[in-house]
Protein backbone atom coordinates (compact mmCIF):
# COMPACT_ATOMS: atom_id res chain seq x y z
CA UNK A 1 0.00 0.00 0.00
CA UNK A 2 2.97 2.38 0.59
CA UNK A 3 4.39 2.17 -2.44
CA UNK A 4 1.00 2.06 -4.15
CA UNK A 5 0.10 5.49 -2.76
CA UNK A 6 3.28 7.14 -2.72
CA UNK A 7 3.34 7.07 -6.80
CA UNK A 8 0.52 8.16 -8.09
CA UNK A 9 0.65 7.22 -11.90
CA UNK A 10 0.74 3.70 -10.33
CA UNK A 11 -2.44 4.23 -8.42
CA UNK A 12 -3.62 5.60 -11.22
CA UNK A 13 -3.18 2.92 -13.59
CA UNK A 14 -4.28 0.06 -10.28
CA UNK A 15 -7.54 1.90 -9.84
CA UNK A 16 -8.78 2.41 -12.95
CA UNK A 17 -8.13 -1.67 -13.72
CA UNK A 18 -9.94 -2.43 -9.89
CA UNK A 19 -12.94 0.12 -10.90
CA UNK A 20 -13.71 -0.72 -14.42
CA UNK A 21 -13.30 -4.65 -12.99
CA UNK A 22 -16.00 -3.88 -10.36
CA UNK A 23 -18.15 -1.92 -12.72
CA UNK A 24 -18.60 -4.96 -15.15
CA UNK A 25 -19.41 -7.16 -12.58
CA UNK A 26 -22.08 -5.47 -11.21
CA UNK A 27 -23.27 -4.76 -15.02
CA UNK A 28 -22.19 -8.31 -16.32
CA UNK A 29 -22.51 -10.51 -13.44
CA UNK A 30 -24.70 -9.14 -11.32
CA UNK A 31 -27.34 -8.00 -13.60
CA UNK A 32 -27.88 -11.03 -15.58
CA UNK A 33 -27.82 -13.14 -12.25
CA UNK A 34 -30.53 -10.44 -10.19
CA UNK A 35 -31.96 -8.45 -12.37
CA UNK A 36 -33.65 -4.91 -11.23
CA UNK A 37 -37.78 -4.99 -11.49
CA UNK A 38 -39.44 -1.96 -11.53
CA UNK A 39 -40.45 -1.99 -8.12
CA UNK A 40 -36.86 -2.72 -6.66
CA UNK A 41 -35.28 0.06 -9.15
CA UNK A 42 -36.39 3.51 -6.86
CA UNK A 43 -34.85 1.67 -3.74
CA UNK A 44 -31.60 1.00 -5.57
CA UNK A 45 -31.63 4.59 -7.15
CA UNK A 46 -31.90 5.77 -3.34
CA UNK A 47 -28.90 3.49 -2.10
CA UNK A 48 -26.73 4.13 -5.44
CA UNK A 49 -27.53 8.30 -5.06
CA UNK A 50 -26.40 7.44 -1.08
CA UNK A 51 -23.48 5.89 -2.22
CA UNK A 52 -22.30 8.01 -4.75
CA UNK A 53 -23.09 10.84 -1.80
CA UNK A 54 -20.31 8.96 0.28
CA UNK A 55 -17.78 8.58 -1.97
CA UNK A 56 -17.98 11.98 -3.28
CA UNK A 57 -17.77 13.36 0.49
CA UNK A 58 -14.85 11.23 1.01
CA UNK A 59 -12.74 12.42 -2.07
CA UNK A 60 -13.16 15.93 -1.29
CA UNK A 61 -12.20 15.29 3.07
CA UNK A 62 -9.31 13.79 1.51
CA UNK A 63 -8.66 16.24 -0.93
CA UNK A 64 -8.99 18.84 1.74
CA UNK A 65 -6.30 17.03 4.20
CA UNK A 66 -3.66 16.52 1.22
CA UNK A 67 -4.29 19.91 0.52
CA UNK A 68 -3.63 20.98 4.05
CA UNK A 69 -0.33 18.83 4.37
CA UNK A 70 0.67 20.10 1.18
CA UNK A 71 0.19 24.33 1.88
CA UNK A 72 1.77 23.29 5.56
CA UNK A 73 5.21 22.06 3.84
CA UNK A 74 5.13 24.94 2.03
CA UNK A 75 5.01 27.12 4.56
CA UNK A 76 8.10 25.02 6.53
CA UNK A 77 9.94 25.70 3.91
CA UNK A 78 9.19 29.87 4.04
CA UNK A 79 10.46 29.24 7.55
CA UNK A 80 13.13 27.59 7.12
CA UNK A 81 14.26 29.98 4.81
CA UNK A 82 13.76 33.07 7.05
CA UNK A 83 15.39 31.34 10.30
CA UNK A 84 18.74 30.34 8.03
CA UNK A 85 18.62 34.04 6.87
CA UNK A 86 18.19 35.14 10.35
CA UNK A 87 21.25 33.09 11.43
CA UNK A 88 23.47 33.71 9.02
CA UNK A 89 23.31 37.64 9.56
CA UNK A 90 23.21 37.00 13.28
CA UNK A 91 26.52 35.52 12.98
CA UNK A 92 28.16 39.01 12.64
CA UNK A 93 27.03 39.15 16.63
CA UNK A 94 29.76 36.82 17.50
CA UNK A 95 33.25 37.35 17.16
CA UNK A 96 35.37 37.30 14.02
CA UNK A 97 37.05 34.04 14.50
CA UNK A 98 33.31 32.54 15.19
CA UNK A 99 31.13 34.23 12.45
CA UNK A 100 34.32 33.44 9.86
CA UNK A 101 33.71 29.31 10.69
CA UNK A 102 29.71 29.66 11.13
CA UNK A 103 29.01 31.20 7.34
CA UNK A 104 30.39 28.40 5.40
CA UNK A 105 28.64 26.16 7.16
CA UNK A 106 25.05 27.77 7.23
CA UNK A 107 25.89 28.07 3.14
CA UNK A 108 26.32 24.12 2.65
CA UNK A 109 23.61 23.41 5.15
CA UNK A 110 21.28 26.18 2.74
CA UNK A 111 22.73 23.88 -0.15
CA UNK A 112 21.92 20.60 1.47
CA UNK A 113 18.32 22.11 2.26
CA UNK A 114 17.58 22.85 -1.32
CA UNK A 115 18.68 19.56 -2.55
CA UNK A 116 16.24 18.62 -0.21
CA UNK A 117 13.63 19.43 -1.68
CA UNK A 118 14.28 18.03 -5.10
CA UNK A 119 16.13 14.92 -5.03
CA UNK A 120 13.57 12.00 -5.56
CA UNK A 121 15.79 8.93 -4.95
CA UNK A 122 15.07 7.71 -1.32
CA UNK A 123 19.48 6.85 -1.55
CA UNK A 124 20.49 10.54 -2.04
CA UNK A 125 17.63 11.35 0.85
CA UNK A 126 19.32 9.57 3.56
CA UNK A 127 22.74 10.90 2.63
CA UNK A 128 21.37 14.84 2.25
CA UNK A 129 20.10 13.82 5.89
CA UNK A 130 22.87 12.31 6.87
CA UNK A 131 25.05 15.75 6.26
CA UNK A 132 21.98 17.65 7.38
CA UNK A 133 22.38 16.43 10.75
CA UNK A 134 26.15 16.29 10.31
CA UNK A 135 26.37 20.23 9.76
CA UNK A 136 23.91 21.18 12.45
CA UNK A 137 26.37 19.53 14.98
CA UNK A 138 28.90 21.70 13.64
CA UNK A 139 27.18 24.45 13.60
CA UNK A 140 26.17 24.10 16.94
CA UNK A 141 29.56 23.48 18.15
CA UNK A 142 30.14 27.02 17.14
CA UNK A 143 27.56 29.20 18.32
CA UNK A 144 28.04 26.72 21.60
CA UNK A 145 31.80 27.65 21.87
CA UNK A 146 31.23 31.31 20.98
CA UNK A 147 28.72 31.22 23.85
CA UNK A 148 30.40 30.16 26.79
CA UNK A 149 33.21 32.09 26.07
CA UNK A 150 30.97 35.10 25.84
CA UNK A 151 27.78 34.91 27.49
CA UNK A 152 25.99 37.92 26.67
CA UNK A 153 22.57 38.69 25.79
CA UNK A 154 23.82 39.52 22.04
CA UNK A 155 25.53 36.14 21.97
CA UNK A 156 21.95 34.90 23.22
CA UNK A 157 20.14 35.65 20.36
CA UNK A 158 22.54 33.96 17.87
CA UNK A 159 21.74 30.40 19.66
CA UNK A 160 18.15 31.67 20.10
CA UNK A 161 18.48 31.94 15.83
CA UNK A 162 20.89 28.49 15.40
CA UNK A 163 17.94 26.82 17.86
CA UNK A 164 15.22 27.73 14.80
CA UNK A 165 17.52 26.71 12.16
CA UNK A 166 17.47 23.22 13.64
CA UNK A 167 13.64 23.62 14.79
CA UNK A 168 12.86 23.91 11.33
CA UNK A 169 13.92 21.71 9.96
CA UNK A 170 12.16 18.78 12.09
CA UNK A 171 9.22 20.87 11.58
CA UNK A 172 9.47 20.34 8.13
CA UNK A 173 11.10 16.59 8.14
CA UNK A 174 7.63 15.91 10.34
CA UNK A 175 5.47 17.90 7.62
CA UNK A 176 6.64 15.27 5.38
CA UNK A 177 6.19 12.14 7.36
CA UNK A 178 2.70 13.74 7.71
CA UNK A 179 0.05 11.86 5.49
CA UNK A 180 -3.34 10.63 5.00
CA UNK A 181 -3.00 7.39 6.17
CA UNK A 182 -2.96 4.07 4.33
CA UNK A 183 -6.01 2.93 6.19
CA UNK A 184 -7.78 6.16 4.93
CA UNK A 185 -6.69 4.82 1.52
CA UNK A 186 -7.74 1.50 2.00
CA UNK A 187 -11.46 3.19 2.92
CA UNK A 188 -11.83 5.29 0.02
CA UNK A 189 -10.48 2.44 -2.46
CA UNK A 190 -13.13 0.25 -1.13
CA UNK A 191 -15.59 2.83 -1.35
CA UNK A 192 -14.67 3.31 -4.80
CA UNK A 193 -15.43 -0.62 -5.83
CA UNK A 194 -18.54 -0.79 -4.10
CA UNK A 195 -19.67 2.54 -6.23
CA UNK A 196 -18.64 1.31 -9.87
CA UNK A 197 -20.17 -2.14 -8.54
CA UNK A 198 -23.54 -0.68 -7.82
CA UNK A 199 -23.23 2.07 -11.41
CA UNK A 200 -22.39 -1.34 -13.57
CA UNK A 201 -25.47 -3.38 -11.71
CA UNK A 202 -27.75 -0.75 -12.04
CA UNK A 203 -27.26 0.03 -16.02
CA UNK A 204 -30.32 -0.32 -18.15
CA UNK A 205 -28.88 -1.43 -21.48
CA UNK A 206 -25.59 -2.53 -22.82
CA UNK A 207 -24.99 1.26 -24.70
CA UNK A 208 -24.94 2.83 -20.93
CA UNK A 209 -23.22 -0.08 -19.50
CA UNK A 210 -20.35 0.80 -21.91
CA UNK A 211 -20.18 4.50 -21.19
CA UNK A 212 -20.15 4.23 -17.66
CA UNK A 213 -17.60 1.17 -17.45
CA UNK A 214 -15.12 4.24 -19.08
CA UNK A 215 -16.43 7.43 -17.38
CA UNK A 216 -17.27 6.59 -14.17
CA UNK A 217 -14.14 4.48 -13.29
CA UNK A 218 -11.85 7.02 -14.81
CA UNK A 219 -13.40 10.42 -12.66
CA UNK A 220 -12.71 8.21 -9.91
CA UNK A 221 -9.28 6.99 -10.54
CA UNK A 222 -8.21 10.52 -11.65
CA UNK A 223 -9.60 11.91 -8.33
CA UNK A 224 -7.13 9.43 -6.23
CA UNK A 225 -4.58 9.94 -8.73
CA UNK A 226 -4.75 13.62 -7.24
CA UNK A 227 -5.14 13.10 -3.93
CA UNK A 228 -1.90 11.21 -3.66
CA UNK A 229 -0.49 13.20 -6.20
CA UNK A 230 -0.67 16.26 -3.68
CA UNK A 231 -0.08 13.88 -0.63
CA UNK A 232 3.20 12.78 -1.59
CA UNK A 233 5.99 14.87 -1.12
CA UNK A 234 8.49 13.71 -3.73
CA UNK A 235 7.06 11.44 -6.36
CA UNK A 236 3.95 13.71 -7.32
CA UNK A 237 3.82 16.42 -10.42
CA UNK A 238 2.70 18.44 -7.87
CA UNK A 239 5.59 19.65 -5.45
CA UNK A 240 6.79 21.92 -2.97
CA UNK A 241 9.63 24.15 -4.59
CA UNK A 242 12.12 25.81 -2.63
CA UNK A 243 11.44 29.12 -3.74
CA UNK A 244 12.38 31.13 -0.45
CA UNK A 245 15.75 28.81 -0.27
CA UNK A 246 16.54 29.55 -3.75
CA UNK A 247 16.00 33.29 -3.29
CA UNK A 248 18.09 33.26 0.21
CA UNK A 249 20.83 31.87 -1.57
CA UNK A 250 21.26 34.08 -4.40
CA UNK A 251 20.70 37.40 -2.12
CA UNK A 252 23.19 36.59 0.82
CA UNK A 253 25.81 38.58 0.26
CA UNK A 254 29.74 36.98 -1.10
Amino acid sequence: MEQLITHPMVLFVVCMVLMSWAAWVGASVLRRRKPLDSDAREDFGIVLSATLTLLALVIGFSLSMAVGRYDQRKNYEEEEANAIGTAFFRADLLPSAAATDLRPLLRKYLDQRIEFYLIRDPAELTAINAVTARLQMDMWAVVRAAAAAQPTPVTALVVSGMNDVINTQGYTQAAQWNRIPRSAWALLILIGLFCNLLVGYGSRSAKVMRRFLLVMPLVVSLSFMLIADIDSPRNGIIRVVPRNLVALEQSLPG
